[in-house]
């Protein structure tokens, strides 16, 4: 992982041996607009049957939204042929005060959107305060499960659910209690604070960027993180030490002056980042991707270009394809592409080699944290699938829209009118 400070925002980049696999961007505006995570006391405005949903003011430029799905309630506050399954009205009113949390940035001229089911993510365990869940990554062995489930039954809170993260592996039960007694203090200081608080008011932060992506990722997996910011560096390595000790020496501090080169020239992150924010993507055989993304959904066009293959041609396309599944799995992740996605592979003839390609593909997608679903080639030739949504996209976060065309990528000639 490597991190670069600029005056205007934080850049992160993690590396895959040389390649680069994932890119964030962190700017001090983003508790406008990157707020994912973020737990406020809201201020409902108004109420939408018809839609399901509710507007909810929480301080931010644009209201959020929560759908009648993310509401929880209590079953005894209802009673009648409603019980189990209460309206949106029912639930909530206007200028009722709700605790609620962010589940996904807000996006063009879209809000933020909430859940009233808050959790706090830790280094090993995810709290849900107020609930029963109770689970543990499916990423761990059946071995490293039981270990932990064995655990959890001696420092579970009664009242609170436990969500143990693929993280906890190997880790020993100090270092669990310990991070649950972190998230426990956290929320009670978020509950003290809401009791207090006049709605919209905003009740915990997600940390910096940086130190979020090093919770959520840095394991020992990784061969070290290093940062060109002395103040950062120190930042992270405390961080580190306090969490997972095991792993502080892996923290490094890069000094552009002394090395003569930027961190990320030093990285190669730079040229793959150009490439990253291209429409055209070259296959490794001379096949090529065109990625366009659209209000609505994102296209990808498969190519066969300057692949032409040594014996026949469903034997061409089809490994063109196989490597074009592979690319577009990596492309999804280093773009942060979500929504909708259609794919138009080039047309196989074949059952077996179509049932292939999204075999591989579906293996190469296992390897993105965020969510997808993917559904089988359709008769058109087309893969759909969707992407789970957070962010706006490494495009967007690295761009403004131009304002010679207004983002429409062409100029207009002048229209000459007949005399």
């Amino acid at each position: 992982m490597v991190v670069s400070k600029k005056v205007d925002a934080t850049h992160i980049a993690v590396l895959e041996g040389r390649s680069l696999i994932e890119y964030y961007v962190s700017r001090p505006t983003d508790d406008v607009f990157q707020i994912h995570g973020n737990i406020y006391l809201g201020r409902v405005q108004n109420v939408l049957p018809g839609m399901e949903a509710a507007f909810v003011d929480i301080g931010t430029p644009k209201n959020a939204v929560i759908y009648r799905g993310d509401v929880q309630y209590d079953k005894d506050d209802f009673d009648g042929s409603s019980a189990s399954q209460p309206k949106i009205e029912q639930m909530l009113k206007a200028r009722q005060s709700i605790l609620c949390q962010v589940t996904k940035n807000p996006i063009a001229h879209k809000g933020a959107r909430l859940t009233t089911e808050v959790s706090l993510p830790g280094r090993f365990v995810v709290l849900v305060p107020n609930s029963s869940t109770y689970g543990i990554s499916k990423r761990l062995p059946d071995n490293e499960r039981k270990r932990l489930r064995q655990i959890l039954d001696k420092v579970r809170p009664r009242e609170h659910g436990l969500i143990v993260r693929t993280a906890a592996e190997n880790v020993t039960a100090a270092e669990i209690e310990r991070d649950i007694t972190g998230l426990l203090d956290q929320w009670k200081q978020i509950e003290t604070l809401a009791a207090r608080s006049k709605a919209p008011a905003l009740l915990y932060q997600e940390p910096d960027m940086s130190t979020r992506v090093i919770r959520e990722e840095f394991n020992k997996e990784y061969r070290g993180v290093v940062l060109d910011d002395q103040d950062l560096y120190r930042e992270v390595s405390d961080y580190v030490s306090a969490i997972t000790p095991a792993l502080a020496d892996r923290v490094e501090h890069y000094d552009p002056e002394a090395e003569r080169l930027p961190v990320f020239e030093r990285f190669h992150v730079h040229e793959q980042l150009h490439k990253a924010l291209d429409k055209k993507v070259w296959l490794p055989s001379g096949g090529s991707l065109i990625i366009e993304s659209t209000e609505a959904l994102t296209v990808i066009d498969v190519n066969t270009g300057k692949n032409v293959g040594t014996s026949s041609l469903e034997d061409t396309v089809f490994e063109n394809n196989l490597e074009a599944a592979e690319t577009i799995a990596q492309q999804l992740r280093l773009r942060d592409i979500g929504g909708i996605i259609v794919i138009d592979f080039v047309d196989m003839e074949s059952k077996k080699n179509r049932d292939e390609v999204m075999r591989v593909f579906r293996r190469a997608l296992s390897r993105d944290k965020t969510r997808t679903q993917v559904f089988d080639i359709s008769a058109l030739g087309l893969a759909e699938m969707t992407r789970k949504r957070i962010g706006e996209g490494l495009l967007e976060s690295l761009s403004v829209e131009c304002p010679h065309c207004d983002g429409r990528g062409i100029e207009i000639l002048p229209i000459v009118q007949e005399t």
